[in-house]
């Protein structure tokens, strides 16, 4: 017991000292049925309203890196985001807290998944206390430098530190889907591994409901997106509207969008294939998915470029018209890595690059 007790100490240990070590699911469900309903009877809706933008041949660093940054849309719904927090660099311990790749915001709390490219498909999630700074009136270029100084840290810099909580490494693939079920209270994310970004080295996907207390993974379910022969290997980001139905959305060719709608379980997984495909996607990089629940709005983005649809009229057949499609362009070539909403409509996005996370300016764009 005793050999037992030092051993998980040790493992702890390294953990907090930014050691990629393993955080095992408690519990792992093969499921046996196919996850994927059979897609038939597809129609086209005309969303020409939509701009695709590509992906710059090289992005765009932040402006001010240690200030005030806006990413104003020049095109379509209107929208300025502006500098919240700059990101902690370097992180915890002088950890390379590199590439954060998608955000969530439930209540108080912010969290953030970070990939650093070294890890290979591993990362870890911090949680940032945003009621806890604004009442310590932290600036963005504070909680930016607040792991940068020696250890001898000033009684302010130790407040913003513990409104920062840092969870354990485990496996997250790109780690791009960190999304809260708005009907269940629970964090789920896609972490299927990967040779390169967004291919899978697996036909299988993994879904991993995460602990919002521990910041690490409690259930696993591993299954097949497949119905005769139409397979998708798993999907790269993942939304909840508030009566539970999950999200992901695809570029299968240049132009269109397949949005899938589904249910997330305990034991079970089960996406179909919604009815109308769009055939103006936003842009090369399928870099984020948010439900806003302020207005019931599903948002599919890429880099500068924002769409946005009523989750409602997804549901049977589809009734999706062209104008119930909005779209907003920008012009900054930042790297757009993820987008998520508070229950009172607030945007909140996510750049790399300089990682910082800004808010918007309107709760219905």
């Amino acid at each position: 017991m005793r050999r037992s007790y030092l051993l998980w100490a040790l493992i702890l240990s390294l953990g907090l000292l930014g050691i990629a070590t393993p955080a095992r699911a408690d519990i792992q469900v093969n499921q046996s049925v196919a996850a994927l309903a059979e897609p038939k009877n597809l129609t086209a809706l005309d969303d020409s309203l939509v701009h695709f933008v590509p992906v710059p041949s090289t992005y765009a660093n932040a402006a001010n890196p240690h200030g005030i940054n806006t990413i104003a849309s020049n095109q379509g719904s209107a929208v300025t985001f502006t500098t919240k927090y700059l990101l902690p660099v370097p992180g915890y311990q002088h950890q390379a807290w590199g590439d954060p790749q998608s955000s969530a915001v439930v209540g108080q709390y912010l969290y953030v998944v970070y990939c650093p490219t070294a890890w290979q498909n591993r990362g870890r999630i911090v949680r940032f206390d945003m009621a806890v700074l604004t009442s310590l009136r932290a600036t963005p270029q504070q909680v930016q430098t607040v792991y940068a100084k020696s250890p001898n840290q000033s009684a302010r810099e130790k407040k913003i530190q513990a409104a920062i909580k840092v969870g354990p490494a485990f496996t997250t693939g790109h780690g791009q889907s960190l999304a809260y079920d708005w009907a269940t209270q629970k964090f789920y994310m896609w972490c299927d591994r990967e040779s390169a970004p967004r291919i899978n080295m697996s036909q299988y996907g993994v879904l991993k409901e995460i602990s919002a207390n521990t910041l690490a993974p409690v259930h696993q379910i591993r299954f097949r997106l497949r119905a005769k022969s139409f397979a998708v290997p798993g999907g790269h980001v993942l939304a909840f509207d508030q009566t539970g139905h999950a999200y992901f959305w695809t570029r299968p060719n240049s132009a269109d969008v397949y949005i899938y709608q589904g249910t997330i379980r305990n034991n079970r997984v089960s996406f179909r294939l919604t009815k109308q495909i769009l055939e103006n996607g936003p842009g090369t990089c399928v870099q984020s998915m948010a439900y806003n629940p302020n207005n019931d709005r599903l948002y599919l983005v890429a880099d500068d470029s924002i769409v946005s649809l009523p989750a409602a009229k997804l549901a049977g057949s589809g009734h999706l018209t062209s104008a119930d499609v909005k779209w907003t362009g920008f012009a900054s070539t930042r790297e757009f890595e993820g987008l998520t909403f508070g229950s009172d409509g607030q945007a909140y996005l996510m750049s790399n690059h300089e990682p910082e996370i800004l808010v918007g300016n309107s709760l219905n764009w």
